[in-house]
């Protein structure tokens, strides 16, 4: 597999638009992206009991309100603070998770797969954002607040990241399901340090819990207790509609809606992806 280059390096926000200065802004690009397989709307947009509410769209809402914290993703529209902040500035919080005030952006945010985002989707998602109508939110909402400790960074400054071509191809789903869509981070068993990207990828067994109760992350892998049984066609329907083969409906917090957007080719290489991945049993 063609790695994904990451260059770092120690640069301050000012400078993080100066690396993209060559990367392609396609706002309908990153129309695609937030409103599609990123699913940025499924943290970042208020919720009713039927759903995501209208004419709220990217409005901010609390995630998650927990012992450990309380995860506010914020307004992405004009409405919010992120009017006041430079491309380049929200630039590095959306990839390096790091406000203007230098201050860390905590989970669930998943910066472990942000980080590969290229240059030219990241200015894209930033071209995108910035045509977004203002809009305020039916409530006030709180601050993030973290009862647990947070890094330093979650790495090291990132200078560029280069793109990897489109196509249906192995590369280019990994880049679609680590970076773009994140599936890799959820469908990874989590350790003390984070996701287990390096030795359980895609193994599944992340607990969930919300308003439906209990689901657990999947299995991703080539594994008989992964996707083996599976047919391409089966896992477009379970990856688009949340629907298993034998007719039941899925649970969330996967992004059903967004990921129904996905377009032909970029579904058939996710699943390519997928595909490739070594087995591993189910944890736990």
């Amino acid at each position: 597999m063609t790695p994904h280059i990451v260059r770092v390096g120690l640069l301050p926000a000012a400078l993080v638009f100066a690396s993209l200065g060559a990367a392609h802004a396609d706002a309908a690009r990153g129309e695609y992206l937030v409103r599609g397989p990123a699913g940025c709307g499924n943290c970042h947009t208020p919720l009713g009991p039927d759903g995501p509410l209208a004419g709220q769209e990217l409005a901010g809402r609390v995630v998650e309100d927990g012992e450990a914290f309380r995860a506010v993703a914020p307004n992405l529209t004009p409405a919010g603070r992120i009017a006041g902040w430079s491309d380049a500035e929200l630039a590095k919080a959306i990839r390096e998770g790091i406000r203007p005030d230098g201050s860390l952006i905590g989970p669930p945010m998943p910066f472990t797969m942000y980080r590969g985002l290229s240059d030219d989707d990241l200015a894209s998602i930033v071209a995108f954002l910035r045509t977004l109508p203002a809009t305020e939110t039916a409530e006030a909402l709180p601050a993030s607040e973290y009862r647990i400790p947070l890094p330093p960074a979650y790495g090291p400054p990132i200078e560029s990241v280069a793109a990897i071509p489109a196509g249906v191809t192995v590369e280019y789903g990994a880049y679609l399901a680590g970076p773009v869509a994140h599936c890799m981070e959820c469908h990874t068993p989590m350790g003390p340090q984070g996701p287990m990207i390096s030795t359980h990828l895609g193994a599944g067994g992340f607990e969930f819990h919300g308003p439906w109760g209990t689901s657990v992350a999947a299995n991703l892998t080539s594994h008989e207790d992964g996707l083996k049984g599976y047919s391409d066609a089966e896992l477009a329907a379970m990856i688009t509609q949340g629907k298993r083969p034998d007719g039941s409906a899925m649970l969330p917090p996967m992004p059903y809606g967004y990921l129904s957007a996905f377009t032909p080719e970029d579904l058939a290489a996710v699943i390519l992806y997928l595909r490739s991945l070594p087995p591993l049993p189910d944890q736990g």
